[in-house]
C-alpha cells in the first residue's frame, strides 16, 4: 500500500505516583487502536507514550515509602511500562521525563523563554493543591477546594518564575476559532473558551522552590521547573526537538503532532498552556487535541479502601488481553463517561466475544471439517439474494469503519465490524447447512455457503486487527490464511479455493460462569481493602448526612406527584443569572423547559444527553424571567454540592418513576 504520509500520535504521559487503574489504562489502549489502524491505512506512524516523573507529590510519596524519588519513579515507571506491554501496546517510544535528553532540553527551553522575556521572576501567593501541582486564587476554588480534583488546598507563598500567558491569549483564541478540529469533542472546546480564555488568562507559575524533585533551573539554584512545563514538552523532546535550533530529522519529519490523546481532566493544560508554550518557541501547534471521557467503576470514583479499584492485570489474568481491550474500546461513549465492573465485562465477553464471534468461528470450522474434511471451496452454487447480501455487508464494512475512525469514534467502528460477524451468524440460520448436508444433490451449495462464511470471517478478522490483534491472528491461523491489508477488504472471494482449515478449532472465548466472576471480584476487593492503610480507610469512609425530618405524608400525597425519566436535548446558561441553567427535556413525546440552579456544578455541554429524574407536574413558574415547567431532581451533600439523580440503568425517556 502506498504511504499516506506521517502520523504522530501521543498519549498523556502517566504520572508515577502509583500503579494506574483501568481508567488510566483506557487511554493507552484507545491510542494503540488508533495507531494500529493508521498503520494499516498506510501511514508512517510514530506512537509515543511514557511517564511523568517529577513534582512535589512524588517527592512526598518517596518519603512515605522510605526511598529516594529516583528509586520510587524507577519502580513505578517499570510497572506502567509492564502494563503497556501486557496490553499489547505498539508504542514506538516510551519516554520518561527523567531521561537525560529530556531534562537537558527542558532547561534549554526555560532559559530561552526567560531570555526572550516570556518568563519573569516574581512571587506567588495563593491556595495550592499538591495532587494537581496547581496554585489557585480564592475565586477559582469550588466550595473552598481545588476546582480540578475537589481535594483540600493549603495557603502557600514562594518565590517563582511566571510565564506571560496573556501575551499569546488572543492569538490562541484566533487559532481555535479558525481551526474547529483543533479541540475535540466540541464540548471541550466550548468549556476552554468560555471558562478560561474569554474571561482572560492569568500569568502562569512555572517554577517552584518548596521542593527539590524536579528539573533544576540551571541559572537560578533552588528553583525547579514547574511540572507542567516539564511534562508537556515531552511531546517534542521525545522526537528530537532542540531549543537551540539543532532538532533532529525525526523531529522535522513528525512535528506537528497529528493527535494528542488525553483525558478530559487535563484538557486545560493541553489546549491552553501547551499551545502557548509552542507559540513562544515559534513551533507549529498540534493538529488535534482530543479529550476523551473517563472510565469509571460503578459510575463512581475508584478507591482502594472501598475495594472498588479495577486493575488491568487482574482483568487480563481472568478475561484475557483482547477481551479487556474489547470492553474498554467498545463500552466507552464518545463524550460521556463509561462504566466498568467485573459483571459488565463478563456479560459483554459472553454476548459479543463468546457467542457472536467465538461461536461463529468454531461452528464454521467444525462444519467445514464435518462435511468436507476441512477443505473450503467456492463451487459457485450461489443464492444471489442471501449470498449477495452477505457479500455486501462484508465488503461495505471497511468504508463504514474508516468513516467512524476518521472521527475517532472507536466504539462505533467496532460495532460496524461486529455487524459483519452478526450477519454471518444470521446467514447460518438462513442457509441451514445441516439441512443442506442431508441432500447429496446440494453438496456444491453447502460448500459455497461455507466458503462465504469463511470469507466473511476473514474480512471481519482483518478489520479487527487494530483493536484485538491477538484474536485476529488466531482466527486467521485457524482458517490457514493471512490477515488482509486494508486495500483488499472491499473485494469478496480472495480466500484461496481448496484451503484446509484447522482440524481442531480452538475456543476463542469461553463462556464465563457469572458466579465465578462474582467470586473473583469479591476476592480481589477484599484483598484490596485489607491492604489499604488504616488512615486511608478512615478517610475513604462513605460520608452520611442526617437532615431534619419533615412531617409524614400519606400515599395519596405521594401519588399526586408525577416522576418520570427525562432526556436533556439541549441546555443553555440563563443570561440574567450566575446560578441557573435552562434545559429542554424530552419526557416521552413531550419536551418541557426546566430551569435548575446547578450552573456551579454542571456546564451546559455536560448536561446534554443525560437521562435525569424529573418532577413533571410541578406548577410552572418564572425564574430570572425564564419559564420553568418542572424540576430536575438532585442530591445535595453536606457542603451544598449537587449531583443529578439519574436512573441506575439506561431507561427510555418518559419511563415512570414509582
Amino acid at each position: 500500500m502506498e504511504s499516506k504520509g506521517k502520523y504522530y500520535l501521543t498519549t498523556a504521559i502517566a504520572y508515577t505516583s502509583g500503579k494506574p487503574h483501568i481508567g488510566n489504562n483506557y487511554e493507552i489502549v484507545l491510542a494503540d487502536s488508533i495507531a494500529r489502524f493508521k498503520r494499516m491505512e498506510g501511514y508512517d506512524v510514530f506512537f509515543q507514550t511514557g511517564t511523568d516523573e517529577h513534582g512535589q507529590k512524588i517527592e512526598l510519596k518517596a518519603q512515605e515509602a522510605g526511598t529516594t524519588p529516583r528509586e520510587f519513579v524507577d519502580q513505578v515507571a517499570g510497572v506502567i511500562r509492564g502494563l503497556c506491554d501486557m496490553l499489547n501496546i505498539s508504542y514506538d517510544k516510551f519516554i520518561r521525563t527523567t531521561d537525560d535528553y529530556h531534562e537537558a532540553q527542558v532547561q534549554k527551553i526555560f532559559k530561552r523563554l526567560y531570555d526572550q522575556d516570556d518568563i519573569y521572576k516574581g512571587a506567588y501567593e495563593g491556595m495550592y493543591c499538591t495532587p494537581c501541582e496547581s496554585f489557585w486564587t480564592e475565586s477559582q476554588l469550588v466550595d473552598g477546594k481545588c476546582p480540578d480534583c475537589g481535594r483540600e488546598v493549603k495557603p502557600a507563598r514562594e518565590e517563582a518564575y511566571f510565564f506571560r500567558m496573556s501575551k499569546y491569549a488572543d492569538r490562541l483564541i484566533r487559532h481555535i476559532n479558525e481551526h474547529p478540529e483543533f479541540i475535540q469533542p466540541v464540548s471541550r472546546k466550548n468549556e476552554m473558551m468560555n471558562n478560561f480564555l474569554l474571561p482572560g488568562l492569568q500569568d502562569l507559575c512555572v517554577s517552584r522552590t518548596s521542593f527539590q524533585w524536579g528539573v533544576p533551573v540551571d541559572f537560578d539554584p533552588g528553583h525547579v521547573v514547574y511540572v507542567w512545563l516539564d511534562a508537556l514538552t515531552n511531546y517534542i523532546t521525545g522526537i528530537g526537538y532542540d531549543a537551540e535550533g539543532n532538532s533532529t530529522e525525526q523531529y522535522r519529519k513528525f512535528w506537528p503532532a497529528d493527535l494528542h490523546l488525553i483525558g478530559k481532566d487535563i484538557i486545560r493544560f493541553h489546549t491552553i498552556y501547551w499551545p502557548i508554550f509552542l507559540m513562544a518557541l515559534g513551533e507549529p501547534l498540534p493538529r488535534q487535541i482530543f479529550g476523551h471521557p473517563w472510565l469509571l467503576m460503578n459510575s463512581g470514583k475508584m478507591s482502594k479502601s472501598r475495594g472498588n479499584v479495577i486493575y488491568v492485570d487482574d482483568l487480563v489474568d481472568f478475561f484475557g488481553v483482547d477481551a479487556v481491550r474489547y470492553y474498554m474500546l467498545h463500552e466507552m461513549p464518545f463524550e460521556n463517561d463509561g462504566n466498568a465492573t467485573w459483571e459488565l465485562i463478563a456479560e459483554r465477553t459472553n454476548s459479543d466475544l463468546a457467542n457472536t464471534l467465538g461461536n461463529l468461528v468454531n461452528r464454521t470450522i467444525s462444519m467445514s471439517n464435518k462435511y468436507f474434511g476441512g477443505i473450503v471451496a467456492n463451487k459457485d452454487a450461489a443464492d444471489e439474494a442471501l449470498d449477495g447480501d452477505l457479500r455486501a455487508v462484508a465488503t461495505g464494512a471497511y468504508r463504514k469503519v474508516t468513516d467512524k475512525m476518521a472521527d475517532l469514534r472507536v466504539a462505533d467502528a467496532l460495532t460496524e465490524i461486529f455487524a459483519v460477524f452478526k450477519r454471518c451468524n444470521k446467514y447460518i440460520d438462513e442457509t441451514e447447512p445441516w439441512v443442506l448436508a442431508k441432500d447429496p444433490q446440494k453438496a456444491d451449495r453447502l460448500s459455497t455457503v461455507l466458503y462465504h462464511l469463511v470469507e466473511g470471517i476473514c474480512i471481519g478478522a482483518s478489520l479487527l486487527q487494530p483493536f484485538m490483534p491477538e484474536t485476529a491472528e488466531r482466527i486467521a491461523a485457524q482458517l490457514n490464511t493471512e490477515l488482509r491489508g486494508f486495500d483488499r477488504l472491499e473485494e469478496f472471494g480472495l480466500y484461496e479455493n481448496g484451503t484446509k482449515v484447522t482440524e481442531q478449532p480452538e475456543i476463542l472465548f469461553a463462556r464465563l460462569d457469572m458466579k465465578e466472576v462474582e467470586k473473583r471480584d469479591l476476592e480481589i476487593a477484599a484483598a484490596m481493602q485489607a491492604a489499604a492503610p488504616a488512615e486511608e480507610q478512615a478517610q475513604e469512609q462513605e460520608p452520611v448526612i442526617d437532615i431534619e425530618a419533615k412531617p409524614e405524608i400519606s400515599y395519596e400525597d405521594f401519588s399526586r406527584m408525577q416522576f418520570q425519566v427525562g432526556e436533556i436535548l439541549s441546555c443553555q446558561a440563563v443570561p440574567k443569572s450566575k446560578k441557573l441553567l435552562c434545559s429542554q427535556v424530552k419526557i416521552g413525546s413531550q419536551v418541557k423547559q426546566i430551569v435548575s440552579g446547578i450552573r456551579a456544578y454542571y456546564s451546559p455541554e455536560e448536561m446534554v444527553g443525560k437521562k435525569v429524574m424529573v418532577l413533571v407536574n410541578l406548577k410552572p413558574a418564572k425564574l430570572a424571567g425564564v419559564m420553568s415547567e418542572g424540576m430536575i431532581l438532585c442530591a445535595e451533600d453536606a457542603e451544598g454540592g449537587l449531583a443529578l439523580v439519574k436512573p441506575e440503568k439506561d431507561m427510555p425517556s418518559g419511563a415512570e418513576i414509582a
